[in-house]
């Protein structure tokens, strides 16, 4: 889907986060749900799926490979499988939107068929660096085309003959070893990759959930051809990246006490509550469980006064996605507040960290970024107007800092928010905030 109606945030200084709510499914069981369900034998079944416009152009892509896929219906999806090698090639390119992670790991599934595909997206996807998934499929006898600058298009040819092999993985990058995971589905012998830190692991997870088997030895994750899928139910958990954005907003924000139900809590991606936590936040977790091999809680945060860290760097990788909020949490704690090893962020759907520092700076916040990260000092934010990039992620962080503004904050470039959080308005105005949308359909 192409934006092209510019939308924006009108968000009223303070506020509160109070009340109870689940928030939409996790994105990343949502995109690896469709990938294997595609591949099994026989019918998956899947509730809590994610009815946003990344794992939407997942669905649209597998649907274009001949895949029976029925469904959203208020979160419910029937995928009738078509086996590890029933893919039948597109007509057509596979329009991807704004989805890095459905790019990177399909480049890696596809990479193993026997058909020609070319992968594209919108402008800003088209300007991410492919060159970490591309490079390790080149080693494994895949073809695939790229820009001349390593981007998308992806252009991958089928019938190459994908030879198993090990990989020390430079930088921890969940999306990079599903993707050699998937492509080792198709290759010849045994694929394994070794990871620098800890990431999340929902890739292999499902597939043991699939009955596909996956081995791990400490930092080494393995797995060899020849297997197959076989169906099975999947229930999705609320998504923690989109809980993060209410648990900071909750700890801000004066007289809040919220609790955010059937949020998944798998150990590589609670580093946003390791870090708050830190920082002095009330978070309490409720009801814990195992739902479908993925431990599930109930989240309550309550206001807390928070103190500025430097964040421990084995926990950046489990909290890449939520750093955007957090440098919000930074921004009104006591005390300066340090984050390096974060490189990753200069290379998500912006860059996070001059993105994120530009936007603190318009709002009175004393933010420097470094190549690697950033050094906040908290200060009272100002009301101003900033500039998302057509991030999703920086557009939902400076909303919640408006609970702390002294002025109205104004987000520019909202229309991407849909990509992983439809509702997130209506939720935020459930949950005490004032928030106009100027430029949406009437």
């Amino acid at each position: 889907m192409n934006n092209t109606k510019k939308i924006n945030y009108m968000v009223s200084p303070g506020g509160y986060v109070r009340g109870e709510a689940r928030v939409p499914g996790d994105k990343s069981i949502s995109h690896r749900s469709i990938m294997l369900g595609s591949l099994a034998e026989g019918t998956t079944r899947v509730s809590g799926f994610l009815e946003a416009e990344d794992c939407l152009a997942t669905m649209q892509a597998f649907r274009a490979m001949g895949v029976d896929i029925a469904g959203p219906d208020a979160g419910n999806v029937t995928i009738r499988g078509v086996g590890m090698h029933g893919l039948q090639p597109p007509r057509d390119a596979l329009y991807l939107g704004n989805s890095g992670t459905s790019m990177r790991l399909l480049s890696g599934l596809l990479a193993g068929q026997r058909f020609d595909v070319t992968l594209t997206g919108d402008a800003s996807l088209t300007r991410r660096p492919m060159k970490r998934v591309t490079e390790p499929l080149r080693l494994m006898g895949a073809e695939i085309e790229t820009s001349e600058t390593g981007t998308a298009p992806l252009k991958i040819h089928g019938g190459a003959g994908l030879q198993g092999m090990h990989y020390d993985m430079p930088m921890a990058s969940a999306q990079v070893k599903s993707c050699l995971l998937l492509a080792g589905l198709y290759a010849q012998g045994i694929t394994s990759v070794s990871e620098p830190a800890p990431t999340r692991d929902h890739t292999e997870r499902m597939l043991a959930g699939f009955g596909y088997a996956v081995q791990r030895e400490g930092n080494k994750i393995c797995l060899s051809s020849g297997g197959h899928l076989t169906a099975t139910s999947i229930d999705v958990p609320g998504d923690i990246s989109s809980a993060a954005f209410f648990m900071v907003g909750a700890s801000i924000a004066a007289d809040s006490d919220l609790t955010i139900c059937h949020v998944g809590i798998n150990p590589t991606r609670t580093g946003v509550i390791d870090i708050l936590r830190l920082m002095g936040a009330d978070i309490a977790l409720l009801n814990e469980r195992v739902v479908g091999g993925e431990p599930v809680a109930d989240i309550r945060v309550r206001s807390a006064a928070l103190k500025g860290i430097v964040i421990p760097e084995h926990l950046v990788p489990l909290a890449i996605d939520e750093f955007p909020v957090l440098f919000v949490a930074a921004a009104c704690a006591e005390g300066e507040t340090r984050l390096s090893g974060a490189e990753e962020l200069r290379v998500k759907e912006s860059d996070r960290i001059q993105v994120m520092a530009d936007g603190l700076q318009i709002l009175g916040i004393d933010a420097q970024p470094t190549p690697d990260g950033m050094v906040i000092h908290p200060g009272v934010i100002h009301g101003g107007e900033v500039d998302s990039r057509g991030d999703h992620r920086i557009a939902m962080a400076f909303t919640m800092a408006a609970l702390r503004a002294s002025g109205p904050v104004v987000v520019r470039d909202c229309e991407n928010v849909n990509t992983s959080f439809p509702g997130f308005v209506d939720l935020t105005r459930s949950f005490g905030q004032v928030l106009v949308v100027e430029g949406a359909e009437p």
